[in-house]
């Protein structure tokens, strides 16, 4: 269902440095977080989501996050932008 609502969103932020800085202007209704990535990759987006009460939804795999996402490659963080 995770990466249904990834594939299914209609504007999405990539990546770890991307997802932070969409977080912190109050982008992002919910962050999608691969649990098979690094930690210290990831870790920003996970502080920066609490600290904002952004929902964490955990996923299996980055491979699998990147393909919901469209993109051919591994994806450690994805966020859902607010529809305006």
């Amino acid at each position: 269902m995770s990466y249904e609502k990834v594939s299914k969103a209609k504007q999405i932020v990539v990546g770890t440095k991307q997802t932070v800085k969409a977080i912190q202007k109050g982008n992002v209704v919910e962050v999608f977080v691969a649990i098979d990535a690094d930690q210290l990759i990831v870790n920003p987006v996970i502080d920066s989501a609490k600290q904002h009460d952004v929902p964490i939804e955990y996923v299996q795999s980055k491979n699998e996050l990147g393909k919901a996402c469209g993109i051919d490659v591994l994806a450690s963080a994805v966020g859902i932008i607010r529809e305006k």
